[in-house]
Formats: C-alpha cells, structure tokens, sequence
C-alpha cells in the first residue's frame, strides 16, 4: 500500500521512518508530506516534534472524526537540502462524518537545528 502522503513507497519506508525517528525529512516538502500522514495515523508526538518551538501549540488538534485521505502539493519555494526556509502549499482531502472535505494552505517551514520544522501558515 503507498504511503498516505501520495508517494508510491510503502508508509512504513516513506513517513513511517521519520515517525518512528529513524530519520529527518531532507526537504520541507517531505516534511509536510510527513506532518500529512502523521495527522492520517493521529501521530500527534510526531505533529508535536516537528513544530517550530516558537509557535507550537500544546496539543495538535486532532479531530478523530475526521480521516485525511489524499494530499496534493501545490507550490514549493526554497525548502531544499541546501535552504534554511521553504514554503509549501498543499490541498489536504479528507472525509468527516462520510462527508468530502478539501483545507488548503501554504505552510512556512524553517530548519531549527538542522532539521525542518513547520512554522505555521501564510
């Protein structure tokens, strides 16, 4: 089965290794790809982690009744394995009691420690 972030790769050799700490994501892309399917398996420890200190909320907000079920990736600029910040804007699908639902942001992300970390939304 492909990983809920839309790459091809199974979930446990795509997100699942940065949810288990295994490794960093390179890019801020693959971050938001993994704060995706961290919210699709209510990983709220790794929601949490990745999180910039200066804005991270104390819980991640995870509403049980919602089930994220598809992700596209819009936009990107910088975020690469050479940049300090990137944005990504992205369209997140989900169901919430059988019915469809879309959210849309652009996300700033920034490397804290030499690991990306979500800032927040533009």
């Amino acid at each position: 089965m492909a990983c809920h972030c839309g790459l091809s790769a199974p979930y446990r050799d795509c997100c699942g290794r940065f949810h288990r700490g295994e490794a960093a994501a390179p890019t801020a892309e693959l971050l938001m790809r993994s704060r995706f399917s961290a919210f699709a398996v209510g990983d709220e420890a790794y929601l949490l982690r990745t999180w910039h200190p200066a804005s991270r909320p104390p819980g991640a907000g995870l509403d049980r009744r919602v089930r994220w079920t598809g992700l596209e990736i819009l936009e990107t600029t910088g975020g690469s394995v050479v940049h300090t910040e990137g944005t990504v804007r992205f369209r997140a699908h989900y169901r919430k009691r059988g019915r469809a639902g879309a959210m849309e942001e652009n996300s700033r992300f920034a490397r804290v420690d030499g690991r990306w970390v979500y800032e927040g939304g533009l």
